[in-house]
């Protein structure tokens, strides 16, 4: 019994170090580099999967700064990152590269360089470009000469020139590149919630640039995952596209057409009556969005009714769109409100929103009495000042 308990151990022994050894001798890829001023900070080394960033490895570093990470080298183009805290340099990897990357915090995610890949250099300039886009759409919103419509545009412009740009000179000049397919999915945040600045689910443009690159990767990268993914945003983006230009060709009835440039909402209060926000023309309105079931809300409905109280009687009306997912919540909050409460359902997908460019609740508007839209909440230091202006 000894004997078949020790042969038994030895042969489960040696099945260890076989793998272990056939894990050991997979080909690697290797990031080294410097980082300065950043003594005692955590270097973080990730995969960004497609579920998520997922930590390989991390380092606390030295006043020196120096690091080195490695791991099985993938079968086909994948993405990984370094990460201090908020700061992100994005690497990409294909096959046993050695790749250096040397930086300075705290600019390290603009100011880094990288040798061993050209794939690393362009996500680079495709980096640098998004953040200087991000800081032209923060100056935009901070500005408080632009009206809403101004902002709307400018802003629209702005991501519109971006694309065409990266469209151009990545996208379609080397569909099959990882940092083609890095550009698919890089971000922008906008009145605080971040998106996506090619929209596979609005712009067929921007679905055409989705199904180039995933046909291109099933020829240079067959049976990839990522390639896979592309193809099914590709084709989930092709069936909305058809939806939305279906709904865009069905008769419009002209008698609700409104040419007086109001951006019209028309839904239902917490009592079940329309009420439309063209009627209040002649008022000053507040048009709030709101979840109630976000944290601070208690204390910001206080902050509504205060100013409702002082300049409801002088000709202020609040007109507040709720977008909360519970409508029998919604109502039991909004009860005793004195103010008008709307709810924009799940059903709605999001079109109010859309109207005003709705990229983060909670948010307001200011509207003068002929219902346009005066100034956003970013825009506006002192709301009574606001308020008195337009009265």
């Amino acid at each position: 019994m000894k004997r078949i308990i020790s042969n038994a151990f030895t042969a489960a022994a040696m099945a260890l170090m076989l793998l272990a050894a056939a894990s050991c001798s997979k080909a690697k890829f290797n990031i080294d580099g410097t980082i300065t001023e950043a003594a005692d900070s955590l270097l973080y080394f990730e995969n960004m999967s497609l579920n998520g960033p997922v930590v390989i490895d991390s380092t606390r570093l030295t006043a020196e700064g120096t690091f080195a990470f490695s791991d099985n080298a993938p079968e086909a183009p994948e993405f990984y990152r370094l990460r201090i805290a908020g700061q992100v340099i994005n690497i990409s990897v294909d096959s046993t590269e050695h790749i250096t990357v040397k930086a300075s915090m705290p600019n390290m995610a603009a100011g880094y360089e990288v040798e061993g890949s050209d794939e690393c250099a362009t996500i680079k300039e495709l980096a640098v470009k998004q953040m200087t886009l991000q800081k032209q759409i923060n100056d935009t919103f901070a500005n408080p000469e632009y009206s809403f419509q101004n902002e709307s545009v400018v802003i629209d412009t702005l991501v519109e020139n971006y694309k065409n740009d990266i469209r151009s000179n990545y996208i379609y000049k080397a569909p099959m590149r990882a940092s083609s397919y890095f550009a698919l999915f890089q971000t922008i945040n906008t009145g605080g919630l971040s998106r996506l600045i090619f929209n596979p689910r609005t712009s067929k443009s921007d679905v055409d640039a989705f199904a180039a690159v995933a046909t291109s990767w099933d020829a240079y990268h067959p049976g990839a995952k990522r390639g896979e993914n592309l193809h099914n945003i590709a084709i989930e983006g092709m069936k909305t596209i058809r939806l939305i230009r279906a709904n865009e060709s069905k008769a419009i009835d002209i008698s609700k057409v409104n040419v007086s440039n109001i951006v019209d909402i028309e839904l239902a209060d917490n009592k079940g009556v329309i009420r439309r926000l063209s009627d209040l023309q002649g008022k000053v309105v507040l048009l709030d969005f709101h979840l109630f079931a976000s944290r601070g809300s208690t204390e910001r409905i206080m902050a509504l009714r205060d100013i409702y109280n002082k300049y409801h009687a002088q000709g202020l009306e609040i007109y507040q769109v709720s977008v909360d997912p519970d409508e029998h919540f919604w109502k039991t909050q909004t009860a005793a409100l004195p103010w008008i409460c709307v709810h924009e359902s799940q059903a709605d997908n999001g079109i109010t929103l859309t109207k005003y460019n709705v990229q983060a609740v909670p948010t307001f508007f200011l509207l003068d009495k002929n219902c346009v839209p005066h100034k956003r909440d970013v825009q506006i230091k002192d709301i009574d000042a606001e308020i008195k202006s337009l009265l």
